[in-house]
């Protein structure tokens, strides 16, 4: 199995030192490949590290402190998501990308529930991977666009549709949620926290979930009602 490459393909030190540090975790060389060509031609962003498996991954992962991981899920020799975990409970700060052969991979939640920032299928535009990566090295999660609803759903249990569940909201979902409460639109809700709107999106599908409603204007009526809107001026 091939091993990682080390840092200096992608630049100078320093070089790497200023951009986003990203370790490309996948087990078909090919794969990684186009990984590594795509982001170091991508501005400010830097592959410093390679990895063919889940163990090969934390070793370099705690090793390099990447700022974001994209980690394939299912590799032979230590899977995506073991590794995920061990990530986590060893303390690394590295944001975590999943990646999935097709949206519909069982392992995508049981990857969010271990600690990734979100995921992105295999096929994702390469516009779309490097603004998945830069948005997780802001610490905002990145979910692929054509199943991103169907995700959030999953993960509400039936308690949860109904009372919510105990996550508190973010910094940012309360942001985004007392501009929506102003009646600000996804747009322009976009435009005052520098974000996409497709961020915006993602962030109202969270709350939506935590809070167990449907709508924009019921997330407002319980975020009113708990008090949450009153942490911000």
């Amino acid at each position: 199995m091939n091993s990682a490459q080390e840092p200096g393909a992608a630049g100078t030190p320093a070089a790497e030192e200023a951009a986003i540090r990203v370790l490309v975790v996948d087990d078909h060389p090919v794969v990684r490949d186009g990984l590594r060509a795509l982001l170091d031609r991508a501005a400010g962003l830097a592959v410093v590290g390679e990895a063919a498996d889940g163990v090969e991954a934390v070793r370099r992962a705690l090793a390099l402190r990447p700022d974001v991981v994209l980690m394939d899920l299912r590799m032979p020799g230590g899977d995506g998501v073991t590794a995920i975990r061990a990530l986590a409970e060893q303390g690394s700060r590295a944001r975590v990308l999943a990646m999935a052969t097709y949206d519909g991979d069982g392992d995508v939640l049981p990857a969010l529930q271990a600690g990734a920032t979100g995921y992105l299928l295999k096929d994702a535009e390469p516009p779309e991977v490097v603004r998945a990566v830069r948005a997780a090295a802001r610490g905002e999660t990145a979910l692929a666009p054509t199943a991103a609803g169907r995700l959030v759903g999953s993960l509400r249990t039936p308690r949860a549709a109904s009372a919510g569940t105990d996550q508190p909201l973010s910094e940012r979902e309360i942001e985004v949620l007392a501009l929506v409460a102003r009646g600000h639109n996804n747009r322009e809700t976009a435009r005052s926290l520098f974000i996409s709107e497709a961020t915006v999106k993602t962030h109202l599908l969270h709350v939506y979930a935590k809070l167990g409603v449907n709508d924009r204007a019921a997330a407002a009526a319980v975020a009113h009602d708990r008090g949450l809107l009153g942490r911000r001026e």
